[in-house]
């Protein structure tokens, strides 16, 4: 009740927890202003509003932020519009996996930033507003709930060979055991790597190809450009949780191509989901599709 009483106290704060469920929320009135799919001038575009000069990849900060003080940018994954991150080839996303890591070191050495958030959110489905291919990074003043709930119980790879999809020099990608969406994918070294800064060379080469051929199974599998989100899991940067492992979530809500597996009412007032596809045969469909056969 404490906590109720301290939010009514400051009810124009930008975050609130919830008394019951420590749910944090961060309220983001400026971001009802931000542009919205523009048919024309795309801001991402080389001579756009957020690229006025040619480049390979590039980062800027948010204008629309979701917090203040410069915790949120955008990255550019490619001048192309019509394209994406598995389009761009292995050396274009090791740039972009390059950038990610310098981002994740220049921000962490923040002494207000505690964890790093990389992400991406491809497709109107999943509330892309903009087309052109670019991800997101969030830097917080804290470790966010279920970043610290997936540390403290020390995360590792289950990547079973039941529900394993592809490995690559030690890299696997997988099918998690048990998965909230319909479609979803874990991708992570099989010896500990705490962050992206940490990954050497060829480990980011290998991330690379391994994010590709991943990513272009899940639209083979539907036979269409899928809507996803992909974030990446790593050592928060205030120093915390030495034994970190290095891991990259993707998840999409459809089900079947161009069907969605809404969560409804019963899983979100629980807690309990209720997922119609078996992992196991997600798994199968994934590893028998073409890609990497390493």
């Amino acid at each position: 009740m404490s906590d109720l009483i301290a939010n009514e106290r400051h009810r124009h704060k930008t975050v609130r927890t919830d008394p019951w469920t420590k749910t944090s929320v961060h309220f983001v009135e400026s971001r009802q202003k931000r542009p919205n799919l523009p048919a024309t001038d795309c801001p991402f575009c080389v001579g756009g509003l957020e690229a006025p000069q040619n480049y390979d990849v590039r980062w800027f900060t948010n204008r629309w932020p979701a917090m203040p003080d410069d915790r949120c940018e955008v990255v550019l994954y490619s001048p192309k519009h019509d394209g994406s991150l598995a389009s761009i080839g292995a050396g274009g996303v090791r740039k972009v996996i390059d950038l990610w890591a310098e981002r994740t070191q220049s921000l962490g050495a923040r002494d207000d930033v505690a964890s790093v958030l990389i992400f991406e959110n491809r497709g109107r489905e999943v509330g892309a507003t903009i087309d052109h291919p670019h991800g997101q990074i969030y830097a917080f003043d804290h470790v966010p709930t279920r970043s610290r709930q997936r540390l403290e119980n020390d995360w590792a790879p289950d990547s079973s060979p039941e529900r394993q999809i592809v490995e690559l020099n030690g890299w696997v990608a997988y099918v998690p055991l048990a998965p909230v969406f319909s479609l979803s994918i874990e991708i992570a070294p099989q010896q500990r790597i705490a962050n992206l800064a940490s990954a050497s060379p060829r480990d980011r080469d290998t991330l690379a190809a391994l994010l590709i051929d991943v990513l272009e199974r899940i639209d083979e599998l539907y036979g269409a450009p899928v809507p996803y989100m992909m974030w990446i899991n790593q050592q928060p940067t205030n120093g915390e949780f030495a034994e970190a492992w290095l891991n990259i979530e993707i998840v999409s809500p459809w089900r079947a191509p161009n069907v969605a597996r809404y969560i409804a009412a019963a899983e979100v007032g629980s807690g309990e989901y209720f997922n119609p596809v078996i992992p196991e045969e997600l798994s199968r469909s994934l590893r028998a599709l073409r890609g990497l056969r390493a």
